[in-house]
């Protein structure tokens, strides 16, 4: 397992932090107000520990990350939403400050918690700007990384302020790299590898990477719809092992996949020992359009396999139909996870390797 430097091994105490969280979640319009609030906190709950470990040191803590892909700055993507849930979990009543820290707004949640507003209102947050990484590092004193599902990205948050601070991972990074470690290096067999969702662009590479790694590879969603012949056409190219590759057929409104193809896909799973889940079949925010989804949860659910799933939109949904217990692991990425499987170094770890 990589050796990382932990934060319970950080000098922290009465400094300034920079955490790195994973803030990317679904946020949701009111139905009685104009106020925006979480749909599901699990990402911020992950990390949560993390900052309470910190408190307890004294520490003052600024929190940073990014929602969305907004092009400049974008109100719709304000982490606003994030504040308040935060101010909630921390139980506290007291207005929230919108404040200046050394040129980047913020939010004041206390006198030593801050959150920075969404970094990728900043296009050099992505560039990995030089520069910005050291206004971002001007800022604290100690950085620590809690936040796995960016942890793929070479930005400027996760890999370039890393430069100019001592760098610590945070306790559920750790913890995701112990697990997915455990499947990466020891699994149980067959291993089977369930991708959906969209996202084609990113998860495409991938799929053919999976198939060095696992003994089954199941593609719905979109991914399936948009490029089934070209996940064909890279399944014969791909040399030595490979895995077997269903792709799933979609109903005629291409929104979901066919109840049949959820069937399919659980009999494959039924005869394999580990279970690797990432991206809904359908469009989960509509029922009538997620029944294979559902098929396939419930399916899994069942099994006495080792199972782990990952994606915002997967968790949201398991969370939403209260199956996200029945899982053996919830890792919080969904891109990085996959990457990590896949055995392709995450710039974010890396750059947290003890030396």
């Amino acid at each position: 397992m990589m050796k990382l430097r932990k934060v319970q091994d950080a000098d922290v105490k009465g400094k300034t932090v920079f955490l790195r969280g994973d803030l990317d979640v679904p946020i949701q319009q009111s139905a009685t107000s104009n106020q925006e609030s979480v749909l599901d906190s699990s990402r911020l709950e992950a990390w949560f520990p993390t900052l309470e470990h910190l408190l307890k040191q004294n520490a003052k803590v600024i929190i940073a990350g990014h929602l969305g892909r907004p092009e400049g700055k974008d109100e719709k993507f304000s982490l606003k939403p994030v504040a308040l849930w935060i101010r909630k979990a921390r139980e506290l009543h007291n207005e929230l400050e919108q404040v200046d820290l050394n040129g980047f707004q913020a939010f004041k949640i206390t006198g030593n918690v801050f959150l920075l507003e969404n970094l990728r209102f900043y296009k050099e947050e992505e560039e990995n700007n030089e520069e910005f990484s050291k206004n971002l590092a001007s800022l604290a004193e100690v950085y620590v990384n809690d936040a796995f599902a960016s942890s793929h990205r070479a930005h400027a948050s996760i890999v370039g302020i890393t430069k100019y601070l001592p760098a610590f991972s945070g306790s559920r990074l750790l913890k995701e790299v112990e697990e997915l470690s455990k499947v990466l290096e020891e699994p149980k067999r067959p291993l089977c590898v369930i991708i959906g969702g969209a996202k084609i662009e990113t998860k495409l590479p991938l799929v053919e990477k999976m198939h060095h790694f696992a003994d089954y590879v199941l593609v719905g969603g979109e991914i399936a719809e948009n490029d089934k012949v070209l996940l064909k056409v890279q399944h014969e190219k791909v040399q030595g092992k490979k895995a077997a590759l269903l792709v799933a057929d979609l109903k005629e409104n291409l929104k979901d996949i066919t109840e049949k193809s959820a069937e399919n896909f659980l009999q494959v799973v039924q005869n394999c020992q580990t279970i690797v889940w990432n991206g809904p079949m359908g469009l989960v925010e509509d029922d009538e359009n997620s029944v294979g989804t559902r098929i396939l949860a419930e399916g899994l659910t069942n099994s006495g396999s080792y199972k782990i799933v990952g994606g915002g939109d997967t968790i949201a949904y398991l969370t939403k139909i209260n199956l996200l217990d029945k899982f053996s692991f919830a890792s919080t990425g969904g891109g990085a996870m996959l990457e990590f499987l896949a055995g392709v170094k995450l710039p974010g770890l890396v750059a947290l390797l003890e030396k």
